[in-house]
């Protein structure tokens, strides 16, 4: 995601299930429960005015335990379940004001479903079941076909376009309609849960197709999910439901590292982080000298003065030089000379900032020096110590700077 311009906005949405709307929205307004309401009205809470935006060409997560309205709402965005109160905006357009054909027109051109149970037809052919949304809208065959088998072939079926459903895997009857739904070319995905059908294996495979189909086609993606590994995997942002409300919309990131209550926390307190964070996420910003400017006088004062051994060493872009050990420093004011380059270790580790920390963990153990972050040109932004990386995996927060004796 380069920008974030809003594709989705919804204001005050609320969707109440059962006999006394009216007298469990009057209680919704006095505070009552989700679970008191039920008992006083007989009605259900689906989702209590939600606020938020979705952005363009964004995997946007929507989870939560059973019950907690996730899919509800999903449904709301093409008025598949009417909302009692509130108003969704799709690109701008208040789509509560559409007329039957203009609500069937969002949902044929501008929004594609995928659902759990894939919904596919038995008895057409894969490449049938494919264009099934274009011959709906009355296109040609011998373009919808076209089109059809070219979606097939992006999620990895091509040559399968005349077998039956009942002739392939769960895994690739999921990609069939995970095909029928991008043939329509839709702005926006909404998929239900479209992976839990799945064994763990076809669950990755798929989650790695969406997230590869998401960098060639930029679609906005609704994603409803239980699972909160899958969504840390492929969400931009994750909105986390509990009874009706909207808890908490986040990054992945910011999630494990800033959970909002005690309900997120409990959610996230089994996540393997390391699979999670990133370099960049558990750098803190080292002590440095400018190797062009800065003689080893200056150096040493500053080592002194934040009681390290040690300093890295940059040159005026910021590129990353090396690191400077006090020692050395010493030695080179005794001879009365100034040049530091003769003294800098230049055979730092380094990685990028996007680095998931899995890739590295065994990697820093080992390692008698800092991890250097640097990014695609050279700059150093930051370093990695093993102590950096277990407070992030037990869920502290760090400001430590420094240099190369924090561990």
């Amino acid at each position: 995601m380069t920008e974030n311009r809003e594709k989705i906005k919804v204001d005050h949405l609320t969707k109440i299930f059962g006999p006394h709307i009216n007298k469990a929205q009057e209680l919704l307004s006095e505070g009552k429960s989700k679970a008191e309401i039920l008992a006083k009205t007989g009605s259900t809470v689906g989702v209590d005015n939600a606020n938020f935006t979705i952005n363009d060409n964004e995997i946007f997560v929507i989870m939560g335990l059973s019950g907690s309205g996730k899919s509800t709402m999903l449904r709301m965005f093409n008025r598949l379940i009417e909302p009692t109160l509130g108003t969704i905006y799709v690109d701008g357009e208040n789509i509560m004001q559409l007329d039957k054909k203009g609500l069937l027109e969002l949902r044929r051109k501008k929004m594609s479903m995928v659902f759990q149970g894939f919904a596919l037809l038995p008895d057409r052919t894969v490449l049938e079941n494919a264009a099934f949304g274009l011959e709906v809208q009355g296109i040609a065959k011998e373009e919808r076909e076209k089109k059809a088998h070219e979606s097939l072939e992006m999620v990895g079926l091509k040559g399968y376009d005349n077998q039956l459903p009942s002739e392939l895997s769960g895994g690739m009857q999921q990609r069939v309609g995970l095909a029928r739904a991008i043939t329509n070319d839709p702005d926006i995905l909404l998929m239900d849960e479209a992976f839990s059908a799945l064994d763990p294996l076809n669950r990755r495979d798929m989650q790695d197709e969406l997230i590869d189909l998401q960098h060639k086609l930029h679609k906005t993606i609704i994603f409803i999910s239980h699972d909160l590994n899958e969504a840390l995997r492929i969400g931009d942002r994750i909105l986390m439901m509990h009874d009706g409300d909207v808890v908490q919309i986040d990054t992945p990131e910011d999630l494990l590292t800033h959970p909002k209550n005690d309900y997120v926390k409990k959610f996230i307190q089994n996540v393997d982080r390391s699979k999670i964070l990133t370099a960049g996420n558990v750098m803190i910003h080292p002590n440095t000298i400018n190797i062009e400017k800065d003689g080893p006088k200056l150096a040493l004062r500053r080592m002194k003065e934040d009681h390290i051994s040690s300093i890295f060493a940059v040159d005026d872009q910021q590129r990353l030089v090396g690191l400077v050990d006090a020692d050395d420093v010493i030695k080179l004011i005794e001879n009365n000379q100034r040049d530091m380059k003769q003294i800098v270790n230049a055979g730092l580790p380094k990685t990028s900032p996007d680095t998931p920390i899995a890739e590295l963990f065994d990697k820093i153990s080992k390692s008698p020096l800092p991890y250097a972050v640097v990014d695609k040109d050279g700059r150093l932004e930051g370093i990695i110590l093993r102590s950096t990386i277990l407070e992030a995996m037990s869920g502290s927060d760090t400001d430590d700077e420094g240099g190369a004796d924090h561990e």
